[in-house]
């Protein structure tokens, strides 16, 4: 698989989503027709966050996905490689949750210091994925949990093409349209593009240490919600 869409200096790409952070939220709700609710959902009961346990959102950006944790009980850090996302979910909800600058592949935490970790929506553009999962590997306690959301590949051949569609030629239209940056929303439809399928992404889970991996398909298979334990 080419992965030439995610070969961008990291810089770059961070500075592309320091732009689009005002309008984040709002855009993602308008551009997934208001299924990213429905995806935050099922990570939040997927994560099954409890008081007393701590949770890494990593990939956090303003803090959206974040806030659901911290209600449970739990102590939750957002983390986030864009200082524009981390600034605006400061402004935002900066009295509850705590937000950390962090580069997936060089994770600013301890080994063991989460009961649970993850990432919504930012795996695909990490540099090397197998990396970024043993880094979030390292930084759960045995026994924690692993739970990525990330876009996949749809379960039905004649929706496939029709979403593909939407993908490369609606989505940066809609997204000018709502105010937020449609050059960004190209690259990130490319980069939907171009990411795995969900047997595979499972197989890279694995390959990096994870036990127990599984995942379900969300919208169709739009989204795929995948599910993994550190060993004890």
């Amino acid at each position: 698989m080419s992965r030439a869409n995610l070969d961008k200096d990291p810089h770059a790409v961070a500075a592309m989503f320091d732009e689009v952070a005002p309008r984040y939220d709002l855009a993602n709700d308008v551009l997934s027709l208001g299924q990213a609710r429905v995806w935050r959902g099922a990570v939040r009961r997927a994560v099954d966050a409890r008081k007393g346990q701590r949770v890494l959102d990593l990939a956090a950006g303003t803090g959206t996905s974040s806030l659901p944790f911290a209600e449970a009980g739990a102590e939750v850090v957002a983390g986030d490689f864009s200082l524009g996302m981390l600034q605006v979910g400061a402004r935002r909800l900066g009295g509850r949750l705590s937000f950390v600058a962090a580069d997936a592949l060089h994770l600013p935490f301890a080994d063991a210091s989460f009961d649970a970790v993850t990432i919504s929506f930012g795996l695909r553009n990490v540099m090397d994925t197998g990396a970024a999962l043993g880094e979030l590997l390292r930084v759960t306690r045995p026994g924690g949990r692993l739970v990525v959301c990330e876009f996949s590949a749809p379960t039905w051949k004649p929706f496939r093409t029709v979403y593909s569609g939407y993908l490369m030629r609606a989505l940066p239209r809609v997204a000018r349209r709502v105010g937020s940056n449609g050059p960004a929303y190209a690259y990130l439809a490319e980069s939907i593009a171009a990411w795995p399928a969900q047997a595979e992404l499972a197989r890279t889970i694995a390959a990096s240490g994870w036990t127990d991996v599984e995942w379900r398909d969300l919208t169709g298979g739009i989204v795929a919600l995948h599910r993994a334990r550190r060993p004890e």
